[in-house]
């Protein structure tokens, strides 16, 4: 009983030893020496407004609404279509390169 009652005291000490180095832990004079996580960041590009998504959603359902109608050739939607798709593969890289810069 006696070897049970000194391992008790010694977790009890080794306990409060340990909560007094986590204690120390919790300061907040290094917070300054890292980044801060908190808050709203600056993006790295300039993003799409709602108004331009809007504009490029409306495009492409009158793009579409237009092949449709048969009022634009498929030719003509092909190239249009070929358009769009060629700024969206070069858009990431465009991008990239902003950032970089």
């Amino acid at each position: 009983m006696l070897v049970v009652g000194k391992q008790g005291s010694v977790s009890w000490v080794l306990g409060l030893l340990l909560a007094g180095a986590l204690a120390g832990c919790s300061s907040t004079a290094h917070l300054a020496t890292y980044p801060s996580v908190y808050g709203q960041k600056p993006a790295a590009a300039a993003q799409l407004t709602d108004e331009e998504a809007v504009s490029m959603q409306s495009r492409l359902t009158a793009l579409a609404a237009a092949r449709q109608s048969g009022s634009i050739s498929e030719a003509e939607y092909q190239r249009r279509l070929k358009e769009l798709q060629l700024l969206a593969e070069q858009h990431g890289a465009d991008t990239l390169k902003q950032i970089a810069n």
